[in-house]
């Protein structure tokens, strides 16, 4: 009989239930995939691919790239499971992967990716990113934005909003600081904000 997680503990905020859920799944996964289950690694493949091309070409701008940095995440952890510590969840640990290699492709493109100095921005009221996931009508604007923004910020911006990540799997995630995650957000929403103000949004 089939027990929806989410059902299990009602108590329990059902997306935190659903989350540790598919961890356990993934986990179960990758144990599969250390004594050489193909089949484990496809159903994991399938998994994070169009996770990881979202986050890629959102957070680097390396549409162009976005493939070969994920063929390159995926096999690390095929070829290598057993370097999960369980120490986070799955997930956590597949991007933290991902944004090193993207970093890196930066890097070797010459790309900006210092944070971006908003200290003489004048703080905007409002908060355009409360319902990021559903405010259509200013997408366009919304990317045109997000290409003001460093790397490292758009990460924290992605992470958040499309992954639902705290601040602490997000610092696990880019190997920094907590504070550092929070500053990162704060500077991103004001950038964002202002352009919003500019943009009459």
């Amino acid at each position: 009989m089939f027990v929806d997680p989410a059902c299990a503990h009602p108590d329990r905020d059902p997306a935190m239930t659903l989350q540790h859920f598919t961890d356990g799944v993934e986990r179960a996964l990758l144990d599969r995939m250390a004594q050489g289950d193909m089949g484990a690694f496809e159903t994991f493949y399938r998994l994070y691919h169009p996770r990881l091309l979202r986050f890629v070409s959102r957070t680097g701008r390396v549409l162009e790239q976005a493939e070969d940095l994920i063929q390159e995440t995926l096999l690390l952890v095929w070829q290598n499971p057993e370097r999960f510590s369980g120490t986070s969840r799955v997930s956590t640990w597949v991007f933290g992967i991902a944004y090193k290699k993207m970093l890196k492709a930066l890097s070797r493109a010459s790309r900006r990716s210092a944070d971006v100095d908003i200290a003489d921005i004048e703080e905007v009221l409002g908060d355009p990113l409360g319902d990021f996931s559903e405010r259509t009508e200013t997408r366009d604007w919304l990317e045109r934005a997000l290409d003001e923004l460093s790397a490292e910020q758009r990460a924290v911006i992605d992470l958040t909003f499309s992954h639902g990540m705290s601040y602490e799997e997000i610092a696990r995630v880019l190997d920094c600081p907590e504070n550092t995650v929070k500053t990162r957000m704060y500077h991103a929403r004001r950038r964002i904000q202002a352009f919003a103000a500019a943009q009459g949004a």
